[in-house]
């Protein structure tokens, strides 16, 4: 194991080595293992992701920053970080989780570098810790809009529609397949004053609902790009703007970090949070 590749990667030259092999310690291979160094590193991380997202972005309000912190630092974030660590090949696990494929596994890779953020912290304090977290989100920070980074497509549709005017979609249920405990929803979404009419498909109605939505967005953007210029009366042609292409989605995006999903649109017109 080379631990000092680990450390470079880093930026970090621990002190105490054990510390460092307590932190890439499952607790499937001893007793020393790194679920307390998890629990202090994820309270570091928010701390230094929420002081990063406050001091650049100061025209957000609160909601927004929380909407930001928790997709920057959920379990995919923390995971595709691992990933460019190449963190897999230095974990140290129990022989059952290596034969089950334990080191690919996300929710082990995120904690890890959650323990290994703990650990920085114990052996070197707090500056050391906060620049190592800084190292790992600036440049992702660089390259995202923070407009819409961890909204969801019904959501991302519809205050595309509300900035233009438009009246919410609407979702229906169009087909289900598939035996009872493993059925597939094919949900159709609405935008009539854009003509369009998009399907997709998922595990759930939530999620064939946010399928349908992520296509009917494209739509909508390409249909509002070829609208004519203002002053010029003419209507979009419907038959120009209908999809019926599929767009699939496995299972349930992760919920906003209110609790709340974006609003579904029954015929009544009234919105239901699902």
């Amino acid at each position: 194991m080379n631990l000092p590749l680990l450390q470079t990667r880093l930026g970090y030259t621990f002190q105490d080595a054990g510390l460092l092999q307590q932190a890439l310690t499952h607790r499937s291979h001893s007793s020393l293992h790194n679920e307390r160094l998890e629990f202090l590193g994820d309270s570091i991380l928010n701390c230094v992701v929420a002081s990063i997202l406050y001091e650049r972005y100061q025209l957000i309000d609160e909601g927004d920053l929380s909407r930001l912190r928790a997709n920057l630092v959920k379990q995919q974030s923390l995971y595709e970080i691992a990933q460019t660590l190449e963190l897999s090949q230095f974990l140290r696990l129990g022989e059952g989780e290596l034969k089950s494929g334990g080191f690919r596994r996300p929710s082990i890779l995120a904690d890890t570098l959650e323990a290994l953020l703990g650990a920085i912290f114990l052996d070197g304090g707090f500056g050391p810790a906060r620049d190592t977290i800084r190292a790992f989100y600036i440049p992702i920070l660089d390259s995202v809009d923070p407009q819409t980074l961890g909204k969801d497509a019904k959501t991302l549709l519809q205050e595309f529609l509300q900035s233009k005017k438009i009246s919410l979609p609407l979702y229906n249920v169009v087909a289900t397949h598939g035996a009872a405990h493993s059925q597939e929803f094919e949900i159709e979404c609405l935008v009539p004053k854009l003509g369009i009419q998009v399907y997709g498909r998922g595990g759930s109605r939530r999620a064939g609902e946010q399928a349908a939505a992520k296509l009917a967005l494209e739509v909508a953007e390409q249909a509002m790009l070829k609208t004519p210029a203002a002053g010029r009366k003419s209507k979009p042609r419907a038959a120009q703007l209908k999809l019926a292409g599929i767009a699939t989605i496995q299972s349930d995006p992760v919920a906003a970090p209110d609790g709340q999903g974006a609003p579904s649109t029954p015929a009544d017109g009234k919105l239901d949070y699902k």
